[in-house]
């Protein structure tokens, strides 16, 4: 899946859809304020380990649980809702031993879920991906962007990583089985786990 999303496209139309899809991220730093510098590059230019846990259509937490040997844990470090739509950004961490595995900005539409599927959403203990699975919600996963990014020290220390170090991830779009767009996700690996 290419990083730009239309070769076609001007140089300020990329960096418009590369922002809109970056939309969960802003609403982490705020709008307007600083955030990490985020390059967008082709999924073969992503290291082999990035590579297999980013480039592919499926949920990020059964690919971490598979790819980490371990269950799963969320941990939401920033919140807002407004009616039927959720913005959140978290921590996801190995169960087996606590580390960080991954870092996930999300907005997601609550009234695409059932009932029971949302108010876990809601209590934000369990992983989207998790909540998907065990209410068997249809839904697809749609890569839109890989990228490097030098992370700052906010997200340095979210995922034990240091300031300015170069990390990877993928923006990804979740389309209920209807068609509709159930989440937008931006997702940042660390390195070395």
């Amino acid at each position: 899946m290419p990083a730009t999303l239309d070769a076609g496209k001007t140089a300020s139309s990329q960096a418009h859809s590369h922002e809109d899809i970056l939309a969960p991220l802003v609403f982490f730093y705020g709008i307007g304020s600083a955030r990490p510098r985020v390059t967008f590059i082709q999924p073969e230019e992503l290291p082999d380990h990035e590579r297999w846990l980013l480039d592919h259509d499926m949920d990020m937490t059964p690919r971490l649980r598979e790819g980490h040997g371990s269950e799963i844990d969320l941990d939401v470090h920033a919140r807002a809702r407004i009616g039927d739509y959720l913005v959140r950004a978290s921590v996801l961490n190995r169960r087996s031993d606590g580390k960080p595995v991954e870092f996930g900005a999300i907005g997601i539409h609550l009234d695409l879920l059932p009932e029971a599927a949302r108010a876990q959403v809601i209590e934000g203990r369990v992983p989207f991906g998790a909540i998907l699975e065990n209410h068997a919600v249809p839904h697809s996963s749609h890569p839109r962007g890989f990228f490097r990014i030098a992370v700052d020290a906010r997200l340095a220390e979210l995922l034990g990583a240091t300031s300015g170090q170069i990390l990877f991830g993928r923006c990804n779009e979740l389309r209920h089985g209807g068609g509709r767009v159930l989440a937008d996700v931006v997702e940042v690996l660390p390195r070395g786990i």
